[in-house]
């Protein structure tokens, strides 16, 4: 005799069966725009390229940031507040050269140096990022002081106060590097191999995001690219309604070239991340293509941005002129140079240089 027990389920469970079937629409089709987004990955080749080009990079800026600081730095005069503040930034420079031999290592193997070499290379980064833009800030602000505030500057310590002001840049820097070295660290991405990025809590994660991200948008850039474009606006209107004023403002000429060049390489990444902030916020909305675009943008954007870590020392070379004279000086004191290999044209350009700072 059967169990009724058991002829009730098996008679529950097709009906179920057929309701499965009955409501089953066979044209079906998924929704793309519900879909999540497939990540960028770069073929092994790119990466390739990618590493070369940061060994590169490195092999240019440690060598020429060094140089720049060496021929600062030997300067027989007091340094004024706008060279000091270039010896400053061809640091931050080398801080951010050291780290580019291990993401060269890791854009072919994935990260291997452990938790720890994450966090030191990501505060280093971070360091130099924030230092560099306040340096460059510094300078816009000196040389407004002196051109544009001319009685002011004279009456201050200007010297002295630089000095101050150079221990302020590393340690507010120092502080705004601090998210991500609390927030980063190796771990497995989606396509096997081990990464060194950013890691928070999930159920706060998109709050922690997008508060670091406002604050590197605003601090890092925003506030002070405003500052520079209002004290150089200032300062080149001066030297414009000055006759003769840019032939006694050579210097001028190398700073406005310095930060056009941090700006030609770091805002193009800056307005990519603005971007992926808007998304991630969902501020902006957006579909899978321009989601893959922006991630294609923000790798390429990065790579031109460590790029600058070397362009400095380059323009200082080609640009300055007061910088060249100084390192064949140098040069023939370690005899690398003849006394006789400096032209004669530098040293008539030498004494009738009219500068202030030692650009």
């Amino acid at each position: 005799m059967s169990d009724p027990n058991k002829s009730f389920l098996i008679i529950d469970f097709a009906d179920a069966y057929e309701e499965l079937n009955y409501t089953y629409d066979p044209n079906f089709t998924i929704n793309p725009d519900t879909q999540p987004c497939s990540h960028f990955s770069a073929p092994d080749a790119l990466m390739v390229v990618v590493s070369a080009f940061y060994v590169l990079i490195f092999l240019l800026a440690i060598p020429g940031n060094l140089v720049v600081a060496v021929v600062i730095g030997l300067s027989k005069q007091s340094l004024p507040p706008s060279d000091l503040y270039l010896l400053h930034l061809a640091v931050a420079d080398l801080l951010l050269a050291i780290t580019l031999p291990f993401l060269a290592t890791s854009a072919i193997q994935g990260w291997v140096f452990g938790d720890a070499m994450c966090k030191i290379v990501t505060i280093l980064q971070e360091l130099s990022f924030y230092s560099s833009i306040l340096f460059l800030t510094c300078i816009s602000m000196d040389r407004y002081m002196v051109i544009v505030r001319a009685m002011q500057a004279r009456r201050a310590n200007r010297q002295l106060a630089s000095w101050g002001i150079c221990a302020a840049v590393w340690a507010v820097g120092g502080l705004l590097s601090l998210p991500g070295l609390i927030s980063s660290s190796s771990s497995s991405s989606k396509s096997s191999q081990t990464v060194c990025t950013e890691q928070y809590d999930p159920s706060s994660a998109d709050e922690w995001r997008l508060a670091t991200r406002i604050l590197r948008h605003t601090l890092g850039f925003v506030i002070p690219l405003a500052i520079m474009l209002s004290c150089y606006g200032v300062t080149i209107r001066r030297l414009l309604n000055i006759r003769g004023g840019f032939q006694r403002q050579r210097a001028m000429r190398v700073i406005v070239f310095v930060v056009a060049a941090f700006l030609l390489c770091w805002t193009p990444h800056h307005f990519v991340v603005m971007t992926d902030t808007f998304f991630r916020a969902k501020i902006v909305p957006y579909q899978c293509p321009a989601r893959m675009a922006v991630d294609q943008a923000m790798f390429a954007t990065q790579s031109m941005g460590l790029l600058h870590s070397c362009v400095n020392p380059v323009l200082y070379a080609f640009v300055g002129e007061k910088f060249r004279r100084r390192l064949l000086q140098i040069m023939k004191k370690m005899g690398i140079l003849e006394r006789t290999s400096v032209s004669r044209s530098s040293r008539s350009s030498l004494s009738s240089e009219i500068t202030s700072t030692f650009m």
